[in-house]
């Protein structure tokens, strides 16, 4: 085999001759020693340098064709590996950041926990108020300071006569339990009731009205969980809620107010807690309350919870004026909400009490809910229809009776008499009877003859009112006339 030389070709001169366009090539060596060179390059790959005395390499098996492909598919791959690394190292480090952070906000809430548990003074009250600072607006740090083991330490600052360390404790715990049920049983687990309750019934100090909203406040997050409401209920927060709605003392804040009527709602719902209720006040101080928009509708809510036991309704239908209040509420054009519920509790009691439907009667309700059928929404004007179905039934069943006591009257009377000319003549009975019904029809035609003459009368004033017209704008007697001889299909409903 032919030894691989060292290339000392040296340098080659392609020189173009002056005249035609041949080239020659000169050399500093003779052309069999060319040749020779040029065979040894190209049997020894010509790309790398040989000296003289190297031993002979073999020549590669495949062509040089084959050989390039798999190199440059090789290269490919190892490039994209070193992308896909780079890649890699960038996300791990964006990762390992992330992670550090986490880890170090981890910490940070076991020393809180920790500060809670074993700490004293300053320091426990300014833990807690870190507690409630994260617990605000972050769900994953409540559940996390939570498994922490943060309630307990907090339920326990309620034991101090510091009023700071009460008031840190109670928001602490009420942002613990905001959207979190879990936390929320735990806080009752903990015995958090009676140690709030304890804080407001304390005899030594007068009550702080800091204390009181902090207590009303988390009686309210409390009572959300329906398996609180039994345990809350049955243990005399009512009567401290119902005292903070009153406010009595005129200590308690708007807001107070507002969390206290919504904590007793809460608590309405389980009907168990109703006759804990109907031991205070609370139904005629929210019937007299009746007329503000912002806290009727939720008083309304109450009045419906509690209209669903027997012994609700009658507390309601023993309220002085407790009908014509509601009848009033039926006339809130402004309030659908209100109407909506006013109904519900009138037709629930319409349709469970006789007496009930009298009073009723006599606070004047057929007006107002002839007008509820035609102005009020959809849903109240269907309970109007029900209570004014129980009024027509109760009307019916006391004309039969007015008959048949007639009728019976006479049967008895003529033998008595000896007389068959004092007899008195069924037909003339029955044809008064009925004179007596056309009279009761009548009445109620003629109630909903002028309640058709008011709502057409009313629509001409907000038309009067969009034209720009003045104040002081008289109908014409052509008007007049046409709203008095027309009927309810007239009305643009």
């Amino acid at each position: 085999m032919a030894k691989c030389e060292r290339n000392d070709v040296g340098s080659l001169v392609l020189n173009r001759a002056a005249g035609g366009g041949s080239f020659r090539l000169f050399s500093s060596f003779s052309g069999a020693t060319f040749r020779k060179k040029v065979f040894a390059f190209v049997r020894c790959g010509g790309s790398r340098n040989f000296r003289e005395d190297e031993a002979p390499l073999p020549l590669a098996p495949e062509p040089a064709q084959e050989r390039s492909e798999p190199r440059r598919k090789g290269s490919e791959k190892l490039s994209e590996l070193l992308r896909n690394s780079c890649e890699g190292w960038s996300e791990e480090d964006g990762s390992a950041e992330e992670t550090k952070r986490k880890i170090d906000a981890f910490e940070e809430v076991k020393r809180v926990v920790r500060d809670l548990q074993v700490g004293g003074g300053v320091r426990k009250s300014e833990a807690a108020v870190e507690v409630r600072r994260r617990a605000k607006e972050d769900l994953e740090a409540r559940t996390t300071l939570a498994m922490l083991g943060a309630i307990p330490p907090l339920v326990g600052m309620l034991d101090s006569e510091d009023q700071e360390y009460q008031i840190a404790a109670l928001y602490a715990l009420l942002n613990l339990g905001i959207g979190n049920d879990e936390n929320k049983a735990a806080i009752v687990k903990a015995g958090a009731i009676h140690k709030m309750l304890k804080l407001i019934e304390s005899p030594n100090e007068p009550l702080n009205s800091a204390v009181s909203e902090a207590v009303v406040a988390n009686f309210l997050g409390l009572s959300a969980l329906d398996s609180n409401k039994p345990i809350v209920g049955s243990s005399g927060a009512v009567p401290f809620l119902v005292r903070a709605l009153k406010n009595l003392d005129k200590k308690s804040s708007s807001q107070a107010m507002q969390d206290s009527l919504r904590a007793l709602y809460n608590l309405s719902i389980l009907p168990l807690n109703i006759s804990v209720i109907l031991e205070t006040d609370l139904v005629s101080f929210l019937l007299s309350t009746l007329g503000d928009m912002e806290v009727s509708e939720r008083i309304l809510s109450i009045l419906s919870n509690v209209v669903s036991t027997p012994e609700g309704r009658k507390a309601i239908s023993t309220v002085p004026d407790a009908f014509p209040i509601l009848i009033d509420v039926l006339n809130w054009n402004d309030s659908p909400g209100c109407q909506e519920k006013a109904s519900y509790i009138l037709m629930v009691m319409a349709h469970k009490s006789y007496g009930d439907r009298h009073a009723m009667i006599d606070g004047g309700i057929v007006s107002s809910l002839l007008e509820l059928s035609l102005l009020g929404s959809t849903l109240a004007q269907n309970r109007a229809s029900r209570i004014l179905e129980c009024l027509r039934v109760d009307k019916g069943k006391q004309i039969s009776e007015n008959y048949g006591g007639s009728i019976g009257s006479a049967g008895v009377s003529a033998p008595i008499c000896g007389s068959s000319s004092s007899s008195v003549d069924p037909n003339l009975c029955s044809k008064g009877a009925l004179e007596e019904e056309e009279d009761m029809m009548s009445e109620e035609k003629k109630a909903v003859k002028q309640l058709v003459q008011q709502s057409l009368q009313n629509n001409m004033r907000r038309i009067v009112k969009r034209a720009n017209l003045p104040q002081d704008f008289v109908p014409s007697d052509h008007f007049k006339a046409l709203t008095s001889s027309s009927t309810s299909k007239s009305l643009p409903f």
